[in-house]
């Protein structure tokens, strides 16, 4: 554990928070996340205050306010998840991070909850946040991450007959640490997700590059959400992409 802690300390860690008309939460979003490491926010083309909140956060970070960087990106019009997630790993990329936690700007995620990511062991190369304890939930939404979970884990094992694959008690969390090589793979993919299936995709090329998943239990709190139906198409379309290519991966 001493280990693990200096290693945090010693460690450059960015915090990627893509965002799309967040008033009510970026300010507490940023500004706690602030606190622990760099910070790169994708505005994904907002049209509430989004845009004039990070603003005025970046014109505190330049007054001194908060202990570390912060970066903005903008995109004039919504490139959703997988674009707004891939340009703050890019970034990372240009300035040398050894690590890359992404997390939601809706306050789902709490980012009090950064120091057990940063903390944990360095040689895993994607710690998941599984969301042990959850709040306000819909009964929908369980169930489709539990749909992912069965799917993703099917499609990451080598063999058609074994069903649980890995494990993995959750797919589909955006609450993540990256290492820099999982990250660098994410970065320079040319994705095929759209929408909330890129978290299924980021997972999936790093766990069959050979690299190390594990997880670690979160507190999740539901919040507005634009999942939709066209979304739920989506996930459904990539994780039978997923299952067509096992045998590419594993002959």
């Amino acid at each position: 554990m001493l280990k693990w802690r200096m290693a945090f300390f010693m460690s450059k860690n960015l915090i990627v928070i893509p965002a799309r008309n967040e008033e009510e939460t970026i300010y507490e979003v940023v500004t706690k996340s602030l606190k622990y490491a760099d910070v790169s926010v994708t505005d994904d083309g907002s049209r509430d205050k989004t845009v004039s909140i990070l603003k005025s956060i970046f014109a505190e970070y330049e007054h001194g306010k908060h202990p570390h960087k912060l970066n903005i990106i903008t995109h004039t019009v919504s490139t959703h998840i997988p674009r707004g997630i891939q340009n703050g790993l890019i970034y990372a990329m240009t300035l040398n991070y050894d690590f890359v936690v992404t997390m939601d700007a809706g306050l789902s995620h709490d980012p009090d909850a950064l120091p057990d990511f940063f903390n944990y062991n360095s040689d895993v190369d994607v710690l998941i946040g599984w969301r042990n304890k959850t709040k306000n939930v819909p009964l929908y939404r369980k169930a489709v991450s539990a749909m992912a979970r069965i799917v993703v884990n099917y499609a990451l094992t080598g063999s058609y007959f074994n069903l649980t694959g890995p494990g993995l008690r959750d797919c589909t969390s955006g609450y993540r640490r990256y290492s820099r090589r999982a990250y660098e793979l994410i970065a320079g993919t040319r994705l095929k997700s759209k929408t909330f299936d890129f978290h299924i995709e980021a997972l999936s090329l790093c766990y069959r590059a050979g690299m190390k998943v594990e997880e670690i239990p979160i507190n999740y709190v539901f919040s507005n959400s634009s999942f939709n139906k066209n979304d739920l198409k989506q996930a459904i379309k990539f994780g039978f992409h997923l299952i067509s290519t096992k045998s590419s991966f594993y002959s």
